[in-house]
C-alpha cells in the first residue's frame, strides 16, 4: 500500500459505514482536529459515551495541512541549506548545490506525506474506535438544542462541543481563481516544488513557508500590505525575522498591495503597488496566506441558539460555554490564538468544565510565546 493510500485508510477509509448511533450520547464532538481529539479522549477517560463527527479527514488542520507537514518541509529546507553552506564549515566542496540536491522537490513532498501517514496512526479510525469512540463521517448541522445531524443521522446529546477549526481566509483579488493559487489547505498536496514562489501575506505561516521554500532552492518573494512582518508581534521580533529572511534569500516587498493576478502562458503574474509604484512579478506558484476564519457556515448554529461574532467565530465565555449552556466550543473555531497546543488545551478544558465540575478559565491559560 502506498503512503497516500495508507494515510487515507487511517483518516477516512473508503467505504466507511457510520455506526448505528446510541439513543443519546454524553458528548458529541464536531471536528476531529487537535481540540476535538483531545476532547473525545478526555471524555473517554471519564468513561463517557462519545460520538465524533468529521466531514473530511481525522487529524484536522494540524495533521493534514498545518504544523506537521510544514515542519517536515522546514526540516528538509534546513538540511538543504546546511549542505549548501557546508564548505566554510569544513564539509567537502560540491556536497550539494541549489537545484541539484533536491531536484524538483518530489522527494521532499514524498517525505512530507510519509511523515503525515506515520503520525496519522495516533488518530486513526482503528485506534479511536478501539478507544470506544463512535466515529461519524459527514457534514454536521444542529437540528435543535439537543440533536445534531451527522450527515442524515440524528445524534442526541447531553453536551456538545464545537471544534470545527478554521480555514484559509479568501480574497477578492481579481484573477486568483483562474491562477489556481495555493493555500495552506492545498500546499502540501503538490507533487513537486516550484522554482519561483510568490507569497501573499507576511504572517507566521507565510514567512515560515517562504523561508522553507527558499532553503529548498526556490526564488521566493513575499508581498505584505503592512510596513512589517508579523503585524501582531513586537517590532523587534519582526525586524529579526526580516533579517533572517534576507539571509535566506527571500525577496520582500512591504507596504505592498496586490491588485491582481493574471496568467501569461505558463507564468503567473502578480500585479502590485509597492509604496505607490506599480510592479509585476512572474512566478510559478502563488501561496495565499492572509489569515484564517472559523468554520461555522454550515453548522446551523441558530437552531441551537448559538451565536457567532461578525467574523464567524463562535462566541464563548471564559469557561468555553457558548450561548447555549449545553454546548461548548474549543480550538480555532473560537480562540484568538490558532495553534494546535492551544486547541488541545481548550478541548480538554471544555470537557473538564462540562463534566467534572471544572471552573477553568481561558483567561488564565499560560501560553508560552
Amino acid at each position: 500500500m502506498t503512503d497516500e493510500a495508507d494515510f487515507l485508510q487511517r483518516v477516512h477509509p473508503a467505504g466507511w459505514r457510520n455506526p448505528v448511533p446510541r439513543a443519546s450520547y454524553d458528548l458529541v464532538v464536531v471536528g476531529a482536529g487537535p481540540a476535538g481529539l483531545a476532547a473525545v479522549r478526555s471524555a473517554r477517560d471519564l468513561r463517557l459515551s462519545v460520538a465524533l463527527i468529521e466531514r473530511h479527514w481525522l487529524g484536522g488542520n494540524s495533521l493534514n495541512a498545518g504544523s506537521i507537514p510544514s515542519k517536515s518541509m522546514v526540516r528538509s529546507g534546513r538540511a538543504n541549506e546546511a549542505l549548501n553552506k557546508g564548505t566554510p564549515c569544513g564539509a567537502p566542496s560540491g556536497a550539494a548545490s541549489r537545484g541539484d540536491s533536491f531536484e524538483d522537490g518530489a522527494e521532499v513532498m514524498r517525505r512530507v506525506r510519509a511523515i503525515r501517514t506515520r503520525i496519522a496512526e495516533y488518530c486513526s479510525v482503528d485506534r479511536l474506535s478501539a478507544e470506544g469512540i463512535d466515529i461519524f463521517f459527514g457534514d454536521a448541522g444542529f437540528a435543535n438544542d439537543k440533536v445534531i445531524y451527522a450527515g442524515t443521522t440524528p445524534l442526541g446529546y447531553d453536551k456538545a462541543l464545537i471544534a470545527t477549526g478554521a480555514r484559509p481566509r479568501s480574497s477578492d483579488i481579481p484573477g486568483l481563481q483562474e491562477a489556481a493559487i495555493l493555500t495552506s489547505a492545498t500546499l502540501f498536496e503538490v507533487k513537486t516544488l516550484p522554482k519561483r514562489l510568490g507569497v501573499i501575506g507576511g504572517g507566521p505561516l507565510g514567512c515560515e513557508m517562504a523561508q522553507a521554500f527558499a532553503h529548498l532552492g526556490a526564488r521566493v518573494t513575499i508581498l505584505q500590505d503592512m510596513p512589517k512582518f508579523l503585524p501582531n508581534e513586537e517590532r523587534d521580533a519582526a525586524e529579526i525575522l526580516a533579517r533572517s529572511l534576507a539571509r535566506s534569500g527571500v525577496d520582500t516587498l512591504l507596504n505592498t498591495s496586490v491588485v491582481g493576478v493574471r496568467m501569461v502562458g505558463a507564468d503567473k503574474w502578480i500585479d502590485a503597488v509597492s509604496n505607490g509604484i506599480q510592479c509585476s512579478i512572474a512566478v510559478d506558484e502563488i501561496l495565499m496566506s492572509i489569515g484564517r476564519v472559523a468554520n461555522t457556515h454550515q453548522l446551523r448554529l441558530e437552531e441551537a441558539g448559538i451565536t457567532c461574532a461578525p467574523d464567524g467565530a463562535v462566541e464563548v465565555d471564559d469557561y468555553l460555554h457558548t450561548t447555549n449552556g449545553d454546548v461548548y466550543a474549543a480550538g480555532d473555531v473560537c480562540m484568538a490564538n490558532m495553534f494546535a497546543n492551544v486547541a488541545e488545551a481548550s478541548g480538554r478544558m471544555a470537557v473538564f468544565n462540562a463534566f467534572a465540575g471544572g471552573r477553568h478559565r481561558v483567561s488564565r491559560m499560560i501560553v508560552p510565546w
